[in-house]
């Protein structure tokens, strides 16, 4: 034939569809997915077939590497000498299998990232799980196949004592697909398999009882359910895992000491962007940042600054690294040659029906040699109750064939009867041996009928794979490593801000920020103060707040309309600064202004926003309640909380339970009490009833109103306009009904200027005052002497420039809390958190 004719001209590209199918099926069958029966890819499974071919088991000592790889290479494996190093070394890093099944001796690499060593320096051995693997392998259990050039033989799937599959998972990417599966826990697993067992028709929720979550060999939490769940019931799914992470407090700063890191994550990876992610400033609060892991265990500690919070630091290291990842589940394994997504029961199943397989096949292999032997035993027995005339045949035959004929044909005996006496040694003819014989021969007989059972009997079958994987259970499992965190996986943004106290100032032209509570120190009565915002020309702080950076921030407009935020939303600002604006962060009406404001915990508590309600004053006296949970669901452009009459505006917000008392005062210096029970629950957009009937002078107004928690308790603090103020108790002033005009609260002059405030306020209490001008200053209310309701009280603050005038007064807790708490009094006292609590809440 020529040269030419033998050269077939074909289109290139069908020849390319072909050809990359052929390629693409090889990859995926004989390379990159895992059997869903052993778990393993062919790699790994001739690496293990080619160390029990060498010998290489738990109870000989290591041979080299490199010894196993030329093993491989040349008998079953004609690939790359380091795809085969690496599988090996692979299965031999405690921090990369759950279970390893090599026993590895040398520098097989670190958790660091680090390689391990030329395969001519380590050495290795089969762990007694990875024998395990190869039980009953020369019984027949499973196929075997040609090598790749037809001169040997090798299993095309292993027996498989221990799910492999699923405690050890697997990773690989194929030809249009790929494979990654999370390892497990043994003792898990053989329980959900146990369960599979005793019933078939078990449905998933019910194995995941079993099989709560992925287990990792690198420990650390598994935190969240939903993507776990997802990965069971479809075979795809994201289970996120955490370092296990702890805050040590020491007497200048705290540290965080890691000593668990998520799975397949490197260690001097991490550490290095960490320490670049607090040089760039972008996670503020670490020093520095060590791995001081040694033989004893990971440990790695980073040191967090003295005026830094350790958990803000630490949850902002879970968002921004490594500390805390993702394991994305894709069970991708061949099912009969075939590459299928997998539930966890389709994992389950598949690996009993295959044990079921091997068990069988197994049985039946040892029922065909027990019968073999009871075949010989049977011409033994014979020949020894026949000693003497077997000796005779014997004897007389010129050869061994033919005295093999003539026992066969003497007492029709098999050929391999026959032969086994010829072969017979002489001790076997004593009375010892004889009896050994029946014995024997009973012995196997019920090994038979056992054997036979087996095969006929599927419960029996069944309980044999069970008792087995007991025994696996009891050799090889262990407690888990990952811990299960059954909250949501998603960040919290209050994870990343500490629930500190803050003052939370708004400005008469509508500037917000919050400044940490630290920044203000009390002064005596009569100080002059300290500087604080700095405000435009013409504006001045008109409200001012205690909060803690977790809380809910309800802000009332003096339109009626309630807006949302969360306290850490708010710019954080110095005393001094002058904070932002408020539609900036509200989408609130330029001709509107926030005038007061609520702090809720939790609006997601529906026994607490059912039996709380709002309680609406304006500045005409109207007064309107209405059930918290009409405002429980934040909307971003707000919503209407109250109907304001054309001439009137929202002056005051308080929440309560329902059974407080109230008091309403006005600029002229009158205070009406009455109980809340006078109002009754109104809509979330009604207009409210009468309060409190003003002076007909045209200038009289609404200044404040308080909810009185503990008559016994409190006191009633009034500020007047040119910084004089005074306590009073409460049982001075009289109950009456509302809508009426009240009583005097504080004797009104040129001198005090007209009234600004009124507080109900305990010994513990400070008051924080700031007048027009900017200037701040923070008293004890314990300071201020109680005097009678219709005095004009005394100055509470020095206002050095002419015209200026109170803007803004505000409660706080005093510095000297716990002070007080060492001294017993602490059934007494009100936290900043508590006291808004208290104080709004009841």
């Amino acid at each position: 034939m020529l040269e030419q004719d033998r050269i077939i001209k074909i289109n290139i590209e069908e020849e390319m569809k072909s050809s990359y199918i052929d390629y693409s099926m090889s990859v995926i069958v004989s390379r990159a997915l895992p059997d869903v029966r052993d778990g393993f890819k062919p790699v790994h499974r001739r690496i293990l077939f080619g160390m029990m071919g060498l010998g290489n088991t738990s109870d000989k000592p290591y041979k080299k590497s490199a010894r196993v790889v030329g093993e491989v290479l040349g008998k079953y494996h004609p690939h790359g000498d380091s795809s085969v190093y690496g599988a090996l070394v692979r299965m031999a890093q405690p921090w990369a299998m759950r279970y390893m099944l090599v026993d590895g001796q040398g520098n097989y690499g670190s958790v660091d990232g680090d390689s391990a060593a030329a395969m001519r320096y380590t050495e290795c051995r089969l762990r007694k799980i990875g024998e395990d693997m190869m039980t009953d392998l020369e019984k027949e259990t499973v196929d075997m196949q040609n090598n790749f050039d037809d001169s040997l033989q090798e299993p095309t799937v292993m027996p498989a004592r221990i799910p492999n599959l699923l405690v050890n998972g697997a990773s690989g990417i194929a030809v249009g697909m790929a494979t990654n599966m999370p390892t497990h826990n043994l003792s898990e697993v053989i329980d959900a398999c146990i369960a599979y067992i005793e019933n078939n028709d078990i449905d998933i929720e019910e194995l995941m009882t079993y099989v709560k979550a992925p287990d990792f060999p690198t420990g650390g939490y598994i935190y969240g359910m939903s993507g776990v769940r997802e990965a069971y019931l479809t075979g795809r799914g994201r289970v996120i895992m955490r370092a296990r992470a702890e805050i040590e407090t020491g007497s200048t700063h705290d540290k965080i000491v890691v000593t668990e890191i998520p799975y397949g994550v490197n260690k001097a990876e991490l550490i290095k962007n960490i320490a670049d992610l607090a040089n760039e400033k972008k996670i503020e609060g670490i020093a520095n940042a060590n791995d001081e892991s040694d033989r004893e265990g990971m440990r790695i500690v980073i040191d967090v600054k003295r005026d830094a919070n350790a958990s803000v630091v630490l949850n902002k290291l879970y968002k921004m690294t490594m500390l805390q990842t993702s394991f994305g589940v894709n069970n991708v394994a061949l099912v009969h040659g075939r590459p299928r997504l997998l539930n966890l029961k389709d994992l389950i199943k598949y690996f009993v029906e295959h044990r079921h397989d091997v068990v069988i096949r197994r049985t039946q292999y040892d029922l065909r040699k027990a019968k073999e032997r009871a075949h010989i035993l049977e011409g033994l027995i014979i020949a020894s109750d026949n000693i003497d005339e077997v000796i005779k045949i014997i004897r007389a035959a010129k050869t061994p064939n033919d005295a093999i004929s003539g026992l066969m044909e003497r007492f029709q005996l098999s050929e391999i009867q026959s032969r086994a006496i010829v072969e017979m040694r002489l001790r076997q003819l004593t009375g010892l041996m004889q009896d050994q014989l029946h014995a024997e021969y009973e012995e196997i007989q019920k090994q038979i009928a056992y054997l036979e059972e087996i095969l006929v009997n599927d419960e029996l079958c069944r309980k044999v794979i069970k008792d087995e994987l007991i025994e696996v259970k009891e050799k090889y499992g262990d407690e888990r490593r990952s811990e299960i965190v059954y909250s949501s996986e998603e960040f919290n943004p209050e994870d990343f801000y500490a629930d500190d106290e803050m003052i939370i100032t708004i400005s008469h032209m509508g500037y917000i920020k919050r400044t940490p509570l630290s920044e203000f120190r009390a002064q005596n009565r009569g100080g002059v103060g300290s500087k604080g915002t700095e405000t435009r020309d013409a504006d001045f702080v008109e409200h001012i707040y205690p909060a803690t950076m977790h809380n809910t921030m309800m802000f009332f407009t003096q339109k009626g309309k309630c807006y949302w935020l969360k306290v850490y939303e708010i710019p954080e600002g110095t005393k001094n600064s002058k904070g932002r604006a408020i539609q900036n962060l509200l989408n609130i009406d330029s001709d509107d202004a926030v005038n007061a404001y609520l702090r809720v915990k939790n609006l997601n508590d529906q026994e607490f926003i059912n039996s709380h309600y709002v309680l609406f004053c304006t500045k005409n006296g109207v007064i309107k309640k209405t059930l918290l949970e009409q405002y429980s669901r934040p909307r971003q452009n707000g919503v209407n909380a109250i109907t304001i009459r054309e001439d009137d505006r929202v002056i005051e917000v308080r929440m309560t339970n329902g059974d407080n008392e109230i008091i309403i005062a006005n600029r002229n210096g009158r205070a009406i009490r009455f109980h809340e029970s006078a109002v009754r629950v109104m809509g979330r957009t009604a207009t409210g009833v009468r309060g409190m009937t003003l002076d007909e002078d045209g200038q009289d107004e609404v200044v404040g109103m308080i909810c009185i928690k503990d008559p016994e308790a409190e006191t009633i603090m009034v500020v007047s306009e040119q910084g004089y103020g005074k306590r009073s108790d409460i049982e001075d002033y009289r109950k009456t009904n509302r809508g009426g005009k009240g009583v005097k609260t504080m004797n009104i002059t040129d001198k005090t200027g007209k009234l600004v405030t009124i507080k109900s306020v305990t010994d513990e209490n400070d008051l924080m005052i700031i007048n027009k001008s900017g200037i701040t200053i923070r008293l004890k209310v314990a300071d201020v002497r109680i005097m009678g309701r219709a005095t004009q009280g005394v100055r509470l603050i020095n206002l050095e420039k002419r015209n200026d005038e109170i803007g803004s007064v505000c409660k706080v807790t005093s510095e000297n809390e716990e002070e007080l708490i060492e001294e017993g009094e602490e059934n007494t006292l009100e936290s900043p958190q508590n006291e808004v609590n208290n104080e709004n809440e009841e």
